[in-house]
């Protein structure tokens, strides 16, 4: 992959939307089976379980995004170098 090679500003938006997405929806999971599990009140122990598990959710959606778009970025670039391979020499030579 060169430097110049980013995805595109909707992707990376998109990205960022879904790790922020899996962060609350994994804090409110854990935040939820705390308090169902939890006799009295535990409110410190399930905010405190919440704000885990949603670095938790988010870190691993996060990682799995970044490979995702690598992946991505790779097979496009494949894609193009096939792609140029595939074109036959403009100069009239026969290609080798």
């Amino acid at each position: 992959m060169t430097k110049n090679q980013s995805p595109s500003p909707v992707v990376r938006l998109l990205a960022v939307f879904a790790i922020l997405v899996s962060g609350l929806c994994g804090g409110l999971i854990g935040y939820r089976v705390t308090v169902l599990q939890c006799s009295g009140d535990c409110a410190n122990v399930a905010g405190v379980v919440g704000v885990v598990s949603a670095i938790a959710c988010a870190m691993g959606v996060g990682v799995v995004t970044v490979l995702a778009l690598r992946a991505s970025l790779e097979w496009n670039a494949k894609q193009k170098l096939r792609r140029v391979h595939a074109q036959p020499p403009t100069d009239g030579t026969k290609p080798s």
